[in-house]
């Protein structure tokens, strides 16, 4: 079987190659395999495997990734895992307490929530 797509061109990742120190942290965070050294430096090598987990991005030490985590697959799996509807947002966190449903809003983004 070849490699699972989820969306062809619709993926949120960008790269700064001038930000980027080459340390390799990405290659090793990501679970899909996106990245790859290339001359001292990160390269996308399969940006649409990207599930926009957003690991990358939050471990980069010089901010030469962006994802927004939460609006593709990755939010879709998250959701469901959870018992969300396709409408719910990304960024609130449900929890239930002695019988009743507690909504908590974190780090709501623009459009979101």
């Amino acid at each position: 079987m070849g490699q699972l797509i989820y969306l062809k061109d619709v993926v949120t990742l960008a790269l700064n190659e001038e930000k980027c120190a080459g340390c390799g942290t990405c290659v090793i965070v990501c679970p899909h395999n996106v990245f790859r050294l290339n001359n001292g430096k990160v390269a996308i090598v399969d940006r649409d495997a990207c599930m926009e987990c957003g690991a990358c991005a939050t471990n980069c030490p010089t901010e030469a990734l962006a994802v927004q985590s939460g609006v593709g697959c990755a939010q879709a799996v998250i959701n469901a895992a959870l018992g969300r509807t396709s409408s719910s947002c990304c960024c609130v966190i449900e929890s239930k307490k002695s019988g009743t449903l507690q909504t908590t809003i974190q780090n709501p983004k623009p459009g979101c929530c």
